[in-house]
């Protein structure tokens, strides 16, 4: 599982470590093609995090599918600095939503895909309001009903998944008033794990 989430990171990268569009979408094509070589079963090449995203698409029979959608997502909002309310939600499913529902799925590979992305999309929401790439009034209340939707969704989650839609926890810890590194925040976090719910 940690495979996907260094997998993300490095996605994330490609837009902080330049300024110009073109050499993140450059860097995303270069992910493109670890797909390419991971999924028609060629040699992959030797990045650390290309390797380990490869063991982990053989050992948990990953589709690509969610994988590609995440650099879809990334290349989508390159260059952006305020995103409307339907880019943010694209990006949230796209990206967060793919990571997360590709977690849970390692955890329970039979787990329905509904909770995980909306999980995931809450959690991708919070991310773009954190950097500060979305915002608005429209915006902040389709977190709120983002985290409503997801709580309802988790209710019917194994507890073999749970612990990978988590991350929505941390948003409603922003809702009632703690930060994400607060006692409260963490000790929700627990309690969500240890119950099953957000």
């Amino acid at each position: 599982m940690v495979a996907l989430y260094v997998y993300d990171h490095e996605l994330a990268r490609a837009d902080r470590v330049t300024s110009k569009v073109a050499l993140a979408e450059i860097r995303l094509a270069w992910w493109r093609e670890v797909l390419d070589e991971i999924f028609d079963r060629r040699p992959v090449r030797g990045h650390p995090v290309a390797q380990a995203l490869a063991t982990a698409v053989q050992r948990r029979g990953h589709a690509r599918q969610p994988l590609e959608a995440m650099i879809d997502g990334r290349n989508d909002a390159l260059g952006a600095t305020d995103l409307d309310v339907e880019s943010a939600l694209r990006w949230a499913d796209a990206v967060e939503g793919s990571v997360t529902l590709l977690a849970a799925r390692t955890l329970d590979p039979d787990v329905a895909d509904a909770a995980p992305t909306l999980a995931g999309r809450t959690w991708g929401l919070e991310l773009l309001r954190r950097q500060d790439l979305a915002r608005g009034a429209a915006f902040e209340r389709s977190i709120w009903e983002s985290l409503h939707a997801a709580s309802r969704a988790v209710r019917g989650l194994s507890v073999a998944a749970f612990p990978a839609v988590a991350c929505a926890t941390l948003v409603r810890g922003r809702r009632l008033g703690g930060g994400s590194e607060s006692l409260a925040t963490r000790l929700r976090l627990a309690a969500a794990v240890a119950t099953g719910r957000l």
